[in-house]
């Protein structure tokens, strides 16, 4: 039964490193880099180098140093993806033999929308030394299909969790120099699902080892479906560390790394629909699963600068270690069933970005940018409806408002542009029985993002 799951207790873990109720991954694979909306406005070019609130927690803990006294910044991105498929010639495994192709529909619009919140509190503690907590996702992923579409047999429902608990510390060790690291307590759930084709199976024979002959079932390859839904979760932990240089009160420059978390997912895989033929076997039975996962450590390096009072520019280079994901392995309790094993071979990328802000003076400001995302995904064969990812254009434009000295209030807008991702696997190994899934997705973001930030 090896690989017979494949993207279903895959995404037990490939997606249980995403989503703090948050929607479709929105970087590069199934990161996310929406953790404050000032920087949303700026397509998040100034990353590690603007520090202009609390939010410098996530993107680099040594800007702490720049608050003053006590902030508090709580924000929500409503997330709403759109993932609509074309099928443009599935194939089945028996479509030499039968004529008949992989059948189903396109699924209808696998994006699902969600609300994103974070966190983030700083404290002054003297001149030169500021603590901080913040509460975010790093990676979010969610997706989910009719039952029915053609690719159900290697992805139904994906939907996951991820909370990351960062207390932090910063000191400026130089008048010009501050350095910060935290630490990542973070928490991974998942749920996960994709149909079962019994019928395909006890055609091509795959329950010789079980004594049944090839069609012994009398199952229908296609019309015989069951289903498996796997659940799991997990607590692990890493770090962030960050620097940030101010040549003068106009120039400064930050860099930031976020560690790998390395995460063992434990749970139980529950399966419906199994033939009554195979209720003497020890196989498709309840029971519990793991699966190992490593999330990408990243690296970013920005530049911010205040070319005249009224105007900043801004600009980033982000680097994340995606070549860690090369395989998802997931090992049921079950010794009767084998390993479900999913080749991935997904590649390091890169985020480059530019921003503008613009400040009059008095209560508003006023933020753009644009930003060019790399998907780590190497060809068309491994790219998974689960995470039907590609490279990504950014848009963004944002609106801050000083209610007083205490309240202010930022709005942001983002709309990515993502190159329509193509999958175009065979009905060959992992994909025997899930089939040979083809098409093209219409894809693409929008993000509308709100916060409000306090300052004591």
């Amino acid at each position: 039964m090896k690989g017979l799951f494949g993207r279903g207790a895959k995404a037990a873990v490939v997606v249980a490193a995403v989503l703090f109720s948050a929607g479709s991954a929105l970087g590069a694979g199934f990161a996310l880099i929406e953790q404050g909306v000032a920087g949303l406005g700026n397509a998040y070019a100034g990353g590690a180098a603007s520090a202009d609130d609390a939010t410098t927690i996530f993107f680099n803990p040594a800007g702490m140093t720049r608050i003053a006294n006590q902030q508090a910044v709580v924000g929500a991105h409503l997330i709403m993806p759109t993932a609509a498929f074309h099928n443009e010639g599935s194939t089945h495994v028996l479509q030499a033999k039968t004529g008949v192709p992989l059948l189903g529909g396109n699924g209808s619009d696998a994006g699902v929308a969600k609300l994103a919140p974070n966190f983030y509190y700083v404290r002054k503690m003297g001149d030169r030394l500021a603590l901080g907590l913040g509460v975010n996702s790093p990676f979010g992923l969610a997706t989910d299909y009719e039952s029915s579409w053609v690719g159900r047999y290697h992805a139904l429902e994906s939907d996951v969790v991820t909370v990351n608990i960062n207390p932090s510390v910063a000191y400026k060790v130089m008048d010009r120099l501050s350095v910060g690291g935290g630490l990542d307590i973070q928490y991974i759930s998942a749920t996960l699902s994709n149909a079962i084709d019994f019928g395909t199976l006890d055609a091509v024979g795959a329950f010789q080892a079980l004594g049944l002959a090839p069609g012994a079932l009398k199952l229908v390859p296609q019309a015989a479906d069951g289903y498996v839904r796997v659940e799991g979760n997990d607590w692990s932990f890493g770090y962030n560390l960050g620097l940030l240089y101010e040549f003068n009160e106009n120039t400064r420059v930050g860099a930031a790394y976020r560690s790998s978390v390395k995460h063992t997912l434990k749970g139980e895989a529950e399966f419906s629909g199994v033939p009554s033929g195979l209720a003497p076997f020890p196989v498709f039975k309840n029971g519990g699963v793991s699966a190992d996962i490593k999330l990408p450590d990243s690296f970013s390096v920005s530049v911010a600068h205040r070319i005249t009072p009224q105007w900043t520019v801004m600009a980033d280079v982000t680097w994340t270690d995606w070549s860690v994901f090369n395989e998802l392995r997931v090992k049921f309790d079950n010794p009767a069933q084998a390993d479900s094993v999913t080749v991935t071979d997904w590649r390091d990328s890169y985020r480059y970005s530019l921003g503008v802000t613009y400040a009059p003076g008095g209560r508003w400001t006023y933020r753009a940018g644009v930003a060019y995302d790399e998907t780590p995904i190497p060809d068309t064969q491994h790219r998974t409806p689960r995470i039907p990812d590609g490279n990504r254009l950014w848009t963004a434009a944002g609106l801050g408002y000083k209610i007083s000295k205490v309240m202010t209030v930022d709005v942001g807008y983002a709309h990515l542009f993502i190159k329509d991702p193509v999958i175009n696997k065979t009905p060959t190994g992992e994909d025997a029985t899930r089939g040979g899934l083809n098409g093209t997705y219409d894809a693409y973001v929008n993000i509308a993002s709100a916060q409000l930030t306090l300052n004591f």
